[in-house]
């Protein structure tokens, strides 16, 4: 004769089961609000014409990239705040490390609208958690190109 578990054990086990998904769940959708404030963050450095805060931001960064950043904080330097229009990134919602190109228009009221491609890598996984970091941004590209 097998003995069944008590039905409270069977109720708290898969309530716990639940838990646990759902925090990984909320885990994984919070990262795509890191990447978007971390680009934000590196945007509002460029208008304000930081490099130093940029090159903070960018992970790796080596001596054509540190160029680039200088050139972009210097001749992107605008006053107001910034106003993302859209964002569209390579690596969104993956479940394990992946580096790609997040395209990001952007603007300041009053101002055209500027294009640029941040490098995003992605490291770990949905389990043991990912992180995310900030590689490179590029000068402004036309409007209509893709990164």
């Amino acid at each position: 004769m097998t003995r069944r578990p008590p039905r409270i054990v069977v109720i708290a086990a898969g309530v716990l089961v639940f838990l646990a998904l759902s925090f990984e769940l909320a885990r994984w959708l919070t990262l795509e609000n890191v990447e978007r404030t971390d680009i934000i963050d590196l945007i509002t450095a460029e208008v304000h014409g930081d490099a130093p805060s940029m090159l903070g931001q960018l992970h790796g960064c080596e001596r054509t990239c540190r160029e680039h950043v200088r050139t972009a904080a210097r001749t992107l330097r605008r006053r107001g705040a910034v106003l993302i229009l859209a964002d569209s990134s390579a690596t969104a919602y993956t479940l394990t490390g992946a580096v790609g190109f997040t395209r990001i228009a952007w603007k300041v009221s009053g101002g055209l609208p500027v294009v640029q491609c941040v490098t995003v890598s992605r490291t770990g996984n949905v389990i043991s958690g990912l992180d995310v970091r900030l590689l490179r941004v590029s000068l402004p590209i036309p409007p209509t190109s893709d990164c």
